[in-house]
């Protein structure tokens, strides 16, 4: 029975392929849209990967990482003083516009870090060493930065190259492996006292203090002492936490609820289900109306509705199944492409191809039932009709 079904299919080779593209155009609106959507969320919790550190402490009012709001330089010994944090630093967070060679001017994220721990170091060192920040006018810089801030076209910055942040020598000492920030800017570390001297005075400029507990104690545990003895904000960075606990989950929602990003994806997403909706359920109905006679002889046969039904279901599937794979064959493509580029953003979690398949699925059984309706009305003595 649903090996004759399968030779229906293929047997109309115009329909058969016009299911396929549809599925196809489906599947990959959905899944890229969807895998670049999660890319760019990515990119705005960028800084929690770039500056690692179990607990981030901030200001009170702070919703997301990318967004400083100043603390006192009093509230380090402050955070250091309860009783469940091993370890606290000084963390400075800013976009600073750095001035080549050739007078043009970039901007970059600069981080300062405490010079005595280089606690909230970049993790993944490619050239260099981090105790090089200790010298004087030093920073390092991340890969992005190596073209970016290259005052020759083309060209690419190497250690012992140098710019200027705010009129001050910055001289670099290293390169990393950074992921890029949501504003587009490189990124750039220094040591935190050399960062203020880097940045504009303002009467505050303490962006957040990073912390750790002490041995035996979840950060999510210290996270909520801090908060209870100091009256600041404490996120913590790993995967405890719930969403207004866990600092990149609370950055992600922050986008979603007060930007227009989730409505532009979202569009193209259900864009993608109604094309599939649309040319699936109609091309399947007209392959259904096609083979109408041949249905209706088997039915006429003695083959029941149900067991018909089952053909159709089986077709739906089977031309569901090779457009969704084509369609993320197709995604992949684009993927390699996007992280050989750095661009768009691209990041594909398990739950994407999977949410994308139930609703491939989805569309193929509302086109199957359409068919399954028009076979069920058909009479059998139609078949014998001149």
């Amino acid at each position: 029975m649903f090996r004759l079904a399968i030779q229906m299919l293929f047997g109309d080779i115009a329909k058969y392929l016009m299911l396929v593209v549809g599925l196809f155009f489906a599947t990959f609106l959905i899944v890229q849209q969807a895998s670049v959507f999660c890319g760019l969320m990515r990119w705005t919790t960028s800084t929690l990967r770039n500056v690692p550190a179990p607990i981030w402490v901030v200001e009170e009012q702070v919703e997301q990482v990318n967004e400083t709001n100043p603390l006192r330089d009093t509230d380090v010994g402050r955070v250091r003083s309860v009783s469940g944090v091993a370890w606290a630093m000084p963390l400075y967070s800013g976009i600073q516009r750095v001035r080549l060679d050739d007078g043009s001017f970039k901007t970059v994220q600069l981080i300062g870090i405490d010079a005595a721990s280089l606690a909230g170091a970049p993790p993944r060192m490619l050239e260099g060493n981090l105790e090089s920040l200790r010298l004087p006018n030093t920073v390092v810089i991340d890969e992005l930065a190596t073209a970016r801030l290259s005052p020759v076209k083309g060209g690419r910055l190497k250690i012992g190259d140098q710019f200027e942040i705010n009129d001050i020598e910055a001289r670099v000492v290293g390169i990393c492996d950074a992921d890029r920030s949501f504003t587009g800017g490189p990124y750039v570390w220094t040591i935190y006292e050399r960062a203020l001297q880097y940045s504009p005075p303002q009467r505050k400029m303490l962006s957040a203090v990073i912390a750790g507990p002490v041995a035996g104690v979840e950060p999510l545990e210290a996270a909520r002492e801090i908060q209870r003895v100091t009256g600041l904000r404490a996120y913590v960075t790993g995967k405890s936490g719930g969403d207004d606990e866990n600092f990149a989950w609370s950055t992600i929602w922050w986008y979603v609820r007060n930007t227009g990003i989730p409505i532009s994806f979202g569009t193209t997403v259900i864009v993608g289900f109604i094309v599939g909706v649309a040319i699936a359920c109609q091309t399947f109905y007209a392959f259904v109306l096609d083979n109408l006679r041949y249905l209706g002889a088997l039915k006429a046969m003695g083959m029941s509705t149900w067991r018909l039904s089952a053909m159709l279901m089986v077709q739906a599937l089977t031309v569901g199944c090779i457009g969704f794979g084509l369609g993320l064959f197709a995604t992949a493509g684009f993927a390699r492409a996007a992280l050989e580029n750095k661009q768009p953003p691209f990041f594909m979690p398990a739950v994407v191809p999977a949410g994308a398949f139930a609703v491939i699925i989805i569309i193929c059984f509302l086109a199957a039932m359409l068919g399954i309706w028009r076979i069920a009305r058909y009479e059998p003595a139609m078949v014998f009709r001149a």
